[in-house]
């Protein structure tokens, strides 16, 4: 259990982070919407995509792992922050669904950093 739980979230939030990708990389209405109202559209949704793709990546490598939960901490912390100053809780009447998702991304992405803390390498 001790090694499985870790994994389990590992896999959890890169799913998250690469299933949300096909809205930003094939300009979905909401999805333009979002960066539009943000003032990132388009380069802004294609660059945040790839660096989740590139996170969801690190997230299954377990030598990258505090790497790609570093980057989710960060990516997924400027989002709640639109949400909270500019989007808004519910985005297209959602019922705050994407801005919860990314709440529990963010929690799952600190507690694999917790438990990956020994791995942290700093220059």
């Amino acid at each position: 259990m001790k090694k499985i739980l870790p994994l389990l979230l590992r896999i959890i939030v890169a799913i998250i982070l690469i299933q949300t990708l096909r809205f930003k990389f094939t300009a979905h209405p909401d999805s333009v919407y979002i960066f539009t109202k943000v003032g990132m559209e388009p380069y802004g949704r294609i660059s945040i995509g790839i660096v989740e793709l590139i996170s969801g990546i690190l997230l299954l490598i377990p030598k990258t792992v505090w790497i790609g939960a570093t980057l989710t901490l960060g990516i997924i912390g400027g989002a709640i922050l639109m949400h909270l100053t500019k989007l808004g809780i519910e985005i297209n009447n959602d019922g705050g669904v994407l801005f919860i998702t990314a709440v529990a991304t963010f929690v799952l992405s600190a507690l694999i950093l917790w438990i990956h803390r020994k791995q942290v390498k700093f220059f």
